[in-house]
């Protein structure tokens, strides 16, 4: 058992203490999906939406707001390991900047808890974790 079994099979958390490449590592003993943007570069919802279409390689079709990353982000295939279906997400280091402040940061994370309902309802483990960067700009 690893720590992510100890999780709820959805979840959207600080990543905190946690460690990605220990994340990663259990994602794959779990045969879960692993997909990680890397928002560190990013300064604005621009950027953010950027960086996830890249680390989640979503489509390029899909437009750069909230509601076309949660029809990407519910699209998405989960790995198929002994432990059953999931995906673990990771977004690091999003931008704690007035061009993107608190309220732009939740409404993301709440297009992330939504999604998490969504893969509940499909019986698709979905955890995501996220982490802030202090003084971005």
């Amino acid at each position: 058992m690893t720590a992510l079994d100890r999780l709820p099979a959805q979840a959207v958390l600080p990543l905190g203490a946690r460690r990605p490449d220990s994340l990663r590592r259990q994602a794959g003993r779990a045969g879960h999906r692993w997909l990680h943007a890397d928002c560190s570069a990013a300064h604005d919802k621009a950027g953010v939406m950027a960086a996830l279409a890249q680390g989640f390689a979503l489509p390029a079709h899909f437009g750069a707001n909230l509601d076309a990353r949660y029809d990407c982000v519910t699209d998405l295939e989960p790995g198929q390991g002994a432990a059953g279906p999931g995906l673990v997400l990771l977004v690091e280091g999003l931008p704690d900047a007035s061009d993107f402040d608190v309220g732009q940061r939740e409404a993301l994370l709440d297009v992330l808890r939504d999604a998490a309902d969504r893969f509940a309802e499909r019986g698709i483990a979905f955890r995501a974790f996220h982490s802030v960067r202090r003084g971005a700009r």
